[in-house]
C-alpha cells in the first residue's frame, strides 16, 4: 500500500513538473518524504539538508550557465526564442538605410552651403581665382578701396549679375542693408624712422550702412564719399550683408526645400600692421522653414514616408532598450544572489573582476546607441518637419548610434571561438595598453610643447600646440616625414640644428621604440590568449562555480515554471524511471529501519 501511494504521488509531480515546464527536484523530495525522514532519525534528516543545500546549489550554477549561455542554447535549453538577437538584426538595418538617407540629405545641404561661399567669392571679391587660398592679400592703398568700391556695386547689382535664386533679406517692407564698419585705434602717433609710437589701445568703431536701390542706380561714389580709412591705426574693415536663396534640389529626394540665411562678412585685415592686408569671406549659414510652400507632381505620402520611417526606428530602439535594460537588471540581481550565496554558504566576499562578470559591457553599449539613435531620430523629424535646422546635431547623434550599433555586433561574433580571439585580445591586453599610453602620453607631451616654443616660428607646422600634434602623431605612423624635414626655415642654424636633433630623435624614439614595444604587448597578449583557448580550465572562481554544473542545454533542466516546454516520450519515459527508482529506494530504506526496530 505505501508503494503504490509513492508510485501515485511520483506520478502526480512528474505531471507537474515536465507537462508545466517546471524542473525543480526538491519539490519531488518534499511532502512525501519529509515526514518519513523526521520520523527516522537524525541522519536522514542531515542527508535530506545536505540534498537540499546540493540542490540549491545546482540550481544556481545552472542560474549563471544560463544566464552565460548564447541565444541559440538558450533557446535549445528553455525554449525561448532570441527576441534580442533578431531585433538587433532588424535594427542594424533599418538605422543603416535611415543614416544613408540622411547622409544623402546633410550632403545637398552641405554642397549647397559649399558652392554658395564659392560664388559669393566669385561676386564679390575682385579677380577671385578658385585656390587662391590665403594668399588673396592686398599691398597698396588704393587697391582697398577698389576692392570695397568693387564690393558695394556688386551686391547693388546683385540681381543683374547673379545666376542663382539669391535675393536680399527683407524686414517687412524694408530691405536689410550692407553694412561696412572699419575698426581703428582711437588716437596714434607712429615714427617707424624716429623709433617712436604713441598709441591709445581703445577700439573705435565707424559704420556705414548702404541700402539697395530699385531701379538699380550707380550709388558707390556717393555712398562712400565721406568713408575714409584710417590705414595707419586701422585694425580691419567687415563688410557685412545677408542673402537669401533656397535649395531646390531636395524635391526629388521626397523633401521639402529649405529656405537658407546667408550672413556673408568680408574682412580686410590688417592687425599685423606688416603692409599686407588680408582678405576673407566667409558667412554663417540659418536653415529656415519656408513661409509658404506649394510643391507639384509629388505624392504628400512620398514626402512624409521618411517620417513614418523614423517612427519605426524610434519604436524599435524603444524595444531594444527596454530587453537590454532588463537583461542588465537581471545581471546585477544575478551578481547579488551570487554574492550572497558565496558569503553565506562559504564566508568569503566575490572579486569584483567575478562581479562585473554579471554586468554586460555589450548591453550598456547597445542601450547608448539606442538612446542616441532615439534622440538623433527625433532631431531629424524636426529637421524634416522644419521645427529644428541643425543638421550637426543630428548628425553626431545618428553617426556615434550606427557606430555602437555595427561595434556591437561583434558581441554575436564573438560566440565562434575563432571570432572571439580578437574581443579577448583586447579585454585582457587593455589595463596594460592604458598604462603604457599613460607613460608614451607624457613623452609626446613632452615633445610638443618643446616643438611648439623652439621651432614654430620656423616651421609653419608647429606654429600651434594642435599643428604640432597632428605633425608628430603623422610622423609616428611615417607619414609626412620628407616635407617635415624640408620646409624647416634656415635662417637660425642653430634652431635648424636643434630641428634635426630633435626630429631624428623623436622618430628614433616613438617608431623604433615605443611603436615597437606597443605592438610587442598586444602581441605577447595575443599569444597568451591563444594559447589559452584550447585549455579549458576555469579561469577564475566564477568559471570554476560554474564548470560545475554539466548539464547540456539540450537537458531540459534549465526551464522553469511558467515557461512553455515541450513534453517529449522520451523525457516521460526517462522520469518515470527516476521517480520509480527513487521509490523502490525509499521503500527498501524505510524496510530496513522497521527491521532494525523490531530487533
Amino acid at each position: 500500500m505505501l508503494e503504490s501511494d509513492h508510485v501515485s504521488e511520483c506520478e502526480m509531480q512528474f505531471v507537474k513538473q515536465h507537462c508545466s515546464g517546471q524542473s525543480s527536484e526538491m519539490e519531488e523530495s518534499g511532502g512525501s518524504y519529509g515526514s518519513v525522514y523526521e520520523q527516522n532519525g537524525h541522519t536522514t534528516w542531515a542527508d535530506h539538508q545536505q540534498l537540499q543545500e546540493t540542490e540549491i546549489s545546482d540550481n544556481l550554477r545552472r542560474k549563471i550557465k544560463y544566464f552565460f549561455m548564447n541565444p541559440c542554447e538558450k533557446y535549445v535549453a528553455r525554449g525561448r526564442k532570441p527576441w534580442k538577437l533578431m531585433l538587433q538584426i532588424i535594427k542594424i538595418a533599418i538605422i543603416t538605410i535611415q543614416l544613408v538617407s540622411f547622409g544623402l540629405s546633410n550632403q545637398m545641404v552641405v554642397t549647397f552651403k559649399e558652392e554658395n561661399l564659392l560664388t559669393f567669392k566669385h561676386l564679390f571679391l575682385k579677380d577671385y581665382v578658385d585656390g587662391r587660398g590665403e594668399s588673396y592679400a592686398l599691398y597698396r592703398q588704393n587697391e582697398v578701396y577698389e576692392h570695397i568700391y568693387y564690393i558695394v556695386d556688386k551686391y547693388s547689382h546683385l540681381r543683374n549679375i547673379t545666376v542663382g535664386n539669391h535675393a536680399y533679406e527683407k524686414v517687412g517692407d524694408n530691405y536689410t542693408p550692407l553694412s561696412l564698419c572699419q575698426e581703428f585705434y582711437i588716437n596714434g602717433s607712429i615714427s617707424p624712422a624716429n623709433e617712436t609710437f604713441k598709441i591709445d589701445a581703445k577700439i573705435e568703431t565707424e559704420c556705414l550702412e548702404i541700402f539697395p536701390v530699385f531701379p538699380v542706380r550707380r550709388t558707390t561714389d556717393e555712398d562712400l564719399l565721406h568713408f575714409v580709412v584710417h590705414f595707419n591705426r586701422l585694425l580691419n574693415v567687415k563688410i557685412k550683408f545677408t542673402l537669401k536663396a533656397i535649395n531646390l534640389q531636395t524635391v526629388r529626394h521626397r523633401e521639402l526645400p529649405n529656405c537658407y540665411d546667408f550672413d556673408v562678412s568680408i574682412t580686410f585685415n590688417n592687425q599685423a600692421h606688416s603692409g599686407r592686408i588680408k582678405v576673407d569671406l566667409d558667412n554663417d549659414v540659418d536653415i529656415n522653414e519656408c513661409r509658404d510652400w506649394k510643391v507639384t507632381g509629388a505624392s504628400p505620402k512620398n514626402i512624409y514616408f521618411p517620417l513614418l520611417f523614423d517612427c519605426l526606428i524610434i519604436v524599435t530602439c524603444i524595444a531594444s532598450l527596454i530587453l537590454c535594460t532588463r537583461s542588465v537588471l537581471k545581471g546585477i540581481q544575478l551578481q547579488f544572489e551570487y554574492r550572497d550565496f558565496c558569503l553565506v554558504r562559504h564566508g568569503k566576499q566575490v572579486p569584483w573582476s567575478d562581479r562585473l562578470e554579471f554586468l554586460n559591457g555589450w548591453y550598456i553599449l547597445i542601450i547608448i546607441s539606442d538612446t542616441l539613435t532615439i534622440i538623433g531620430s527625433i532631431l531629424k523629424i524636426e529637421i524634416q518637419t522644419k521645427i529644428l535646422t541643425n543638421y550637426d546635431v543630428c548628425s553626431i547623434f545618428l553617426g556615434t548610434g550606427t557606430m555602437f550599433v555595427w561595434i556591437g555586433v561583434i558581441r554575436y561574433m564573438g560566440y565562434f571561438k575563432k571570432y572571439n580571439i580578437l574581443i579577448l585580445t583586447l579585454r585582457a591586453a587593455f589595463p596594460n595598453v592604458v598604462r603604457f599610453i599613460g607613460c608614451a602620453g607624457i613623452i609626446y607631451l613632452g615633445y610638443c610643447f618643446c616643438g611648439w616654443i623652439v621651432l614654430g616660428p620656423y616651421h609653419e607646422k608647429f606654429r600651434t600646440l594642435n599643428t604640432v600634434s597632428e605633425c608628430l602623431f603623422s610622423l609616428i605612423n611615417g607619414d609626412d616625414m620628407f616635407p617635415t624635414f624640408k620646409h624647416m626655415q634656415q635662417k637660425s642654424y642653430l634652431v635648424w640644428l636643434y630641428s634635426r636633433v630633435y626630429l631624428y630623435t623623436f622618430v628614433s624614439l616613438f617608431i623604433y621604440m615605443i611603436l615597437s614595444l606597443f605592438i610587442t604587448l598586444i602581441t605577447d597578449t595575443y599569444d597568451t590568449i591563444k594559447q589559452q583557448q584550447p585549455d579549458c580550465s576555469p579561469v577564475s572562481e566564477l568559471h570554476a562555480f560554474m564548470s560545475e554544473c554539466k548539464d547540456l542545454p539540450t537537458s531540459g533542466r534549465y526551464r522553469v515554471e511558467g515557461e512553455s516546454g515541450v513534453c517529449t516520450f522520451s523525457s516521460i519515459c526517462s522520469s518515470l524511471a527516476s521517480c520509480f527508482l527513487r521509490c523502490k529506494v525509499s521503500r527498501e530504506r524505510l524496510s530496513s529501519e522497521s527491521i532494525d526496530c523490531d530487533t
